[in-house]
């Protein structure tokens, strides 16, 4: 599995919520963002003199809860003494940022992160206040107290398990650095599948699974299970993608090798298939531990596979003649949505199963937010969370998630066993 931390990526973090000045272009024309010093973050900006400027390489984001996508900026940002032409005061470092379609979005009160990289590029993260991506970086960065004025945040010891690499990625932070052993999983992995493609998910889930040091046991412990498989898949998948993804690089794009759109397309290919293979790889455990427990399960998609409108529920307990019968009893109806993240796709659950008034949907997700949680109550559908992920959530939250063992000892409870 990963052994990497959030110290390896990140030097320093601060976050403070906009207020008026910071966010209405008719309170300030000047977009610049003052107080970090005094949040300790010029020691990762440095010192610029009354006749310097430090100009830092910087990824803008606004994010939402129900956005489709972020939107993303890369521009250059300005650390400098905005006294410089007072020399008989001392310096007032700000942050200097132009205009763009991030900062159109912005609203007084929205969250504001600002980390240093190890890259030495910056990072700023603007989000609603409230929303989950809040949630997120304030648990993934020790952030408590937030208010108009920076506080500093913590990038120490923590290791970036499966759901806090998940949302890093989203932010465009790339995880999963070379470790010590990796050249020997590389070989293993040639071996059996050649080198030269990608396998099918469930041969290389097959073989995460078998291949785990040390085993873990989903019958005695589901929750922990399904992380550590997921974790170590995706290391041994990170491990091979970097082996293809090297050899078609040298190979170039093009005649010339300087295909440019030739070299978009095929990252975009890459990333697509990190987030398909995921899912497939998510579903696959699950069904290897219902199957493991002796669950009646039937996963949607094909003919005879789906409930109304051609849906396809990711799970139907006990399968979907059951639910088509409308002899057999209700309330031994069950369905399961699996998402690895949820973000505003949650909704896509509530019309899969027009029978089952309360529905349930498991995600790795880490910290969603109160508001999303409340919502999903209020639509009768139930989330069930890992139980190492729990940490990540309120304690109101965690009095309502269920856990992988409490989602199988209710199917058992209901008669869903073979």
């Amino acid at each position: 599995m990963f052994s990497d931390r959030i110290s390896d990526y990140f030097e320093g973090v601060a976050a403070k919520y906009l207020s008026a000045v910071d966010a209405d272009p008719k309170r300030s024309n000047q977009h610049e963002i003052g107080g970090l010093p005094a949040a300790g973050f010029k020691q990762y900006l440095g010192t610029p003199s009354k006749d310097q400027e430090y100009r830092f390489k910087t990824k803008q984001i606004y994010i939402a809860d129900d956005s489709v996508a972020p939107e993303t900026v890369e521009a250059d940002v300005t650390w400098y003494d905005c006294r410089r032409k007072q020399p008989h005061r001392g310096p007032e470092y700000r942050l200097y940022y132009p205009r763009n379609a991030v900062t159109e979005l912005l609203s007084e009160g929205d969250f504001l992160l600002v980390a240093k990289l190890r890259d030495d590029s910056l990072l700023m993260v603007f989000t609603p206040a409230g929303s989950t991506i809040e949630r997120q970086l304030r648990v993934l960065f020790a952030l408590d107290n937030v208010d108009e004025r920076f506080k500093a945040g913590s990038v120490e010891t923590l290791r970036l398990f499966l759901p806090l690499r998940l949302m890093l990625e989203d932010l465009g932070i790339e995880t999963g650095q070379f470790e010590t052993g990796d050249d020997a999983w590389l070989e293993r992995l040639v071996k059996l599948f050649g080198g030269e493609k990608f396998p099918t998910t469930s041969a290389f889930s097959k073989f995460a699974r078998e291949s785990i040091e040390p085993k873990v046991d989903p019958l005695a412990d589901p929750d922990q299970a399904i992380l550590n498989w997921m974790d170590h898949e995706e290391k041994l998948f990170r491990i091979y993608e970097r082996h293809l993804v090297q050899d078609r690089l040298r190979e170039g794009f093009g005649k010339d090798g300087a295909d440019v759109d030739g070299f978009i397309s095929f990252s975009l290919s890459v990333q697509n298939r990190r987030k398909s293979r995921v899912g497939h790889a998510f579903e696959h455990y699950l069904s290897e531990i219902f199957t493991a427990h002796g669950l009646r399960f039937e996963q949607g998609g094909g003919k005879g596979f789906t409930t109304e409108n051609n849906s396809k529920p990711d799970f139907i307990f006990p399968n979907f003649s059951s639910y088509h019968n409308s002899e057999f009893p209700a309330e031994q109806l069950h369905m399961l949505g699996a998402k690895t993240t949820c973000k505003d796709r949650w909704r896509q659950v509530l019309s899969e199963a027009n029978k089952i008034p309360l529905k349930h949907l498991i995600t790795l997700e880490a910290a969603i937010s109160e508001r999303q949680t409340s919502e999903m109550q209020s639509n009768s559908l139930r989330l069930v969370i890992p139980t190492p992920i729990h940490s990540t959530y309120t304690h109101y939250q965690k009095k309502w998630l269920l856990t992988m063992s409490d989602l199988i000892e209710l199917l058992n409870f209901r008669h869903v066993k073979k």
